[in-house]
């Protein structure tokens, strides 16, 4: 029996999930199976929107298999990582029984859906080391075993950390849980790291999801646009657990023309000026007085300690500046994450920080 076979709430193996008008419709040219309007809005230049959209658009869905290298049948497209993550929880959580294992300071969306679920967060908090942030891959491991969590959420690069997680641990992380628990590796950033995905493991792996996201180095995040990668067999189930129509039309026809090859092109383009700027803009915060430590990072931003984090604040927004404040967040009450964008704006953000930080100092 496979991992998701095995961690599959048991309520839902005979659960079908919504079946939709598009799920069956046939070859006719004439559709009156799901309550549509028989014409288009006035706004709706082209028509596109009055009928609805395909649950897992095949060209999207294709096109996106050859971005990752992987099988069309091997992947979910949904409304941003967030649903993804969400359809995990739910397929593999019960609710009010069910456990996770994050390591914070992480992305807060896996929390908030397991607690909106009614399931268990474990947190293996983040190592703050010499070199960065680490990941505690064997106690996260150890955590799994002992609680019985179904899900282990790995963030990488890590969001707001920075950290760029080992393949090598991860591999050993998915064969201790392998049987046991699913391991989640969240990618949204990877287009930035000096490492490749680690979707190819899929086949190797039954216990492996990585979530992508066009959000950011494809610059779509209005869209909403995330794809979940796994075996085919487990896209299966958290497909069931979809809600129905989760691709607008209009998002995935600016999907597929972000992902033609001029499109695709522009991207790296835009990624590489972007590792350029976090180069020069680390190097640069690294000197400014009142600045404690630039972490290293494999994102497109950077997490930043401030000896005045709240002076630092509110010098960029009297500035028009606006960042990610962190001191919320566990381990990280001095901080704040820039992120790295247009050079104009990168040297906008430098300049206010600077009056703000020799005050500081």
């Amino acid at each position: 029996m496979s991992t998701a076979s095995n961690l599959l709430r048991a309520d839902l193996r005979d659960f079908a999930g919504y079946k939709s008008a598009r799920t069956d419709r046939s070859d006719g040219d004439v559709w009156l199976n799901a309550n549509e309007s028989g014409r288009a809005n006035r706004g709706d230049v082209d028509g596109r929107c009055r009928r609805y959209p395909a649950p897992q658009p095949q060209a999207l869905c294709e096109r996106l298999a050859d971005l990752y290298g992987i099988p069309a049948e091997s992947l979910l497209v949904g409304r941003g990582s967030d649903e993804a993550i969400d359809v995990l929880v739910r397929a593999f959580c019960a609710p009010g029984q069910g456990t996770i294992v994050t390591a914070p300071p992480v992305f807060g969306m896996y929390a908030v859906c397991a607690r909106l679920h009614g399931a268990r967060v474990i947190e293996v908090p983040l190592v703050d080391e010499a070199n960065g942030f680490r990941s505690d891959l064997d106690a996260m491991a150890n955590a799994a075993l002992e609680s019985g969590a179904s899900l282990v959420f790995v963030c990488s690069p890590g969001n707001p950390s920075g950290e760029l997680v080992d393949e090598a641990a991860i591999v050993r992380l998915l064969q201790r849980l392998e049987g046991r628990a699913i391991v989640v590796v969240d990618e949204a950033y990877v287009e930035y790291a000096a490492s490749s995905s680690l979707a190819p493991l899929i086949a190797a792996h039954d216990n492996l999801v990585v979530l992508r996201t066009l959000s950011k180095a494809h610059a779509l995040a209005a869209a909403r646009i995330g794809v979940a990668i796994a075996q085919p067999e487990l896209i299966a189930m958290i497909r069931r657990c979809q809600a129905p129509y989760p691709m607008p039309e209009p998002a995935t026809v600016l999907a597929l023309q972000a992902l033609e090859p001029e499109s695709l092109a522009a991207t790296c383009a835009q990624v590489d000026e972007a590792l350029r700027e976090r180069a020069s803009v680390q190097a640069t915060l690294a000197k400014i007085p009142g600045v404690r430590r630039v972490y290293p990072s494999a994102g497109n931003f950077l997490l930043v300690r401030f000896t005045d984090a709240e002076g630092a604040y509110r010098a960029l927004l009297s500035s028009g500046v606006v960042v990610r404040d962190m001191r919320a967040m566990p381990q990280l009450d001095d901080a704040l994450r820039i992120t790295i964008g247009r050079p104009e704006d990168n040297q906008r953000m430098l300049a206010a920080l600077r009056p703000a930080k020799e005050l500081a100092a």
